[in-house]
């Protein structure tokens, strides 16, 4: 039991330790992973958060819609130049899409249980299918008359599933692999 507790206990840390850096999301959509060390009036110096010991980068505020830090405030800049229609429908899925009732928790649940041969079935299957227009969590049901916003949403919000769902068999294979070696 206290094996079991352990493995528990790393997967949970393991997760939450992989979604702590500041996102830079540039007007095009893009999401840089970094590290900010410092915001002028005009400019954002930043590293680049898997090398943090690299080159120090700036960035022009004209080029930024939005920064999200890592305590999870987030800065909207330029919002009187707003994104065209897509990539705010993209910008909006990667705000508010969670990945609830993705099948991720199954998926793995299903391979520490069975192993990751037989955990790759229903990461298959759920990546596969897009999300259910309930778990959307669309911020505006007014944006949803609009087809281009629905569908750009829609086909981030299925990205984002997918990771999820993927991320989620690796931390079971992981788990899986631990806990073999530990019995």
């Amino acid at each position: 039991m206290k094996k079991l507790m352990c493995l528990l206990f790393i997967s949970i840390s393991f997760s939450t330790i992989s979604f702590s850096q500041d996102l830079i999301t540039k007007k095009s959509g893009e999401e840089i992973k970094a590290k900010i060390l410092e915001v002028t009036q005009n400019e954002i110096k930043y590293k680049n958060f898997d090398q943090q010991s690299g080159p120090l980068f700036t960035i022009q505020k004209s080029e930024i819609f939005m920064i999200r830090y890592e305590n999870g405030t987030k800065e909207i800049l330029n919002s009187k130049n707003s994104p065209d229609i897509s990539t705010k429908a993209v910008l909006d899925a990667k705000a508010n899409y969670k990945g609830k009732n993705s099948g991720a928790g199954w998926t793995t649940a299903a391979t520490v249980v069975f192993s990751p041969v037989l955990g790759v079935i229903p990461a298959a299957i759920c990546s596969s299918s897009e999300p259910d227009e309930e778990n959307l969590n669309i911020p505006d049901n007014e944006l949803t008359k609009n087809s281009e916003y629905k569908k750009a949403y829609s086909e981030q919000a299925h990205k984002i599933k997918k990771k999820k769902v993927w991320t989620n068999f690796g931390i079971g294979s992981g788990a899986w692999v631990l806990l073999l070696l530990l019995l």
